[in-house]
């Protein structure tokens, strides 16, 4: 599958483009100036010894891509998205992206949407099928060679859009719970605030999060 990960220069982006390239995907890192993502594509490139990834602008990325997967800081979402939006269309749309203000007393600071997918959504339009997710898998741990601790909950409105973003969370040794309809997006992008704060305060970068009381046999009821 081609998956093109838009702002992975970064180190979330880069480490999904690390581990979904692997597990043998096409990678298309994406990034508001192109040599930026093709130095990124070619150091990638090297660590995990393929040619799998390339680097493209933004907007060429998206075109490319089967998957969408936003991965900038939220800062540059309202920007970006009305750039990809055409490209976007009939697509799933991945929102990593968490709205984060840092030197304030609250971290997370969720827009008037009430989530930063919710908001993607609004504006790429009823064509994208957005759905949020890989908030709180560590960057650090996806660029690890060590197996990822932790599960990966999704929020959307469309059950073959959740079913694509599951299977790239099994692609990378992940348990992919259904956490319901995208307006449970707000809850899951506040889940890396707090993991961001045990990372300080534990001074660690792997913090993760694993659920408890659900058991195998349950865990695709409904993705």
């Amino acid at each position: 599958m081609k998956i093109a990960i838009l702002g992975g220069t970064g180190p979330e982006g880069a480490g999904l483009a690390f581990r979904w390239s692997q597990a043998g995907h096409e990678i298309i890192i994406g990034s508001r100036v192109k040599e930026n993502a093709v130095a990124k594509a070619d150091e990638l490139n090297q660590k995990i010894g393929s040619a799998r990834v390339t680097g493209r602008i933004n907007r060429e990325a998206a075109s490319a891509g089967e998957i969408v997967v936003l991965a900038i800081p939220y800062p540059g979402l309202a920007s970006l998205l009305p750039e990809v939006r055409s490209a976007c269309q009939s697509k799933v749309v991945v929102s990593a992206v968490v709205p984060l203000t840092f030197g304030r007393g609250r971290l997370f600071t969720p827009p008037p949407a009430g989530s930063a997918a919710e908001e993607a959504q609004e504006l790429l339009g009823a064509g994208a099928r957005v759905v949020a997710g890989f908030h709180h898998v560590a960057a650090d741990a996806l660029l690890s060679p060590a197996p990822v601790q932790c599960d990966l909950l999704i929020a959307g409105n469309h059950s073959d859009a959740k079913e694509s973003v599951a299977q790239l969370g099994r692609a990378i040794g992940l348990r992919v719970l259904d956490a319901g309809p995208l307006s449970n997006a707000g809850p899951l992008e506040g889940i890396t605030a707090l993991l961001a704060t045990l990372n300080r305060k534990y001074k660690t970068r792997h913090s993760g999060i694993i659920v408890t009381g659900i058991p195998p046999a349950q865990e695709r009821a409904d993705v």
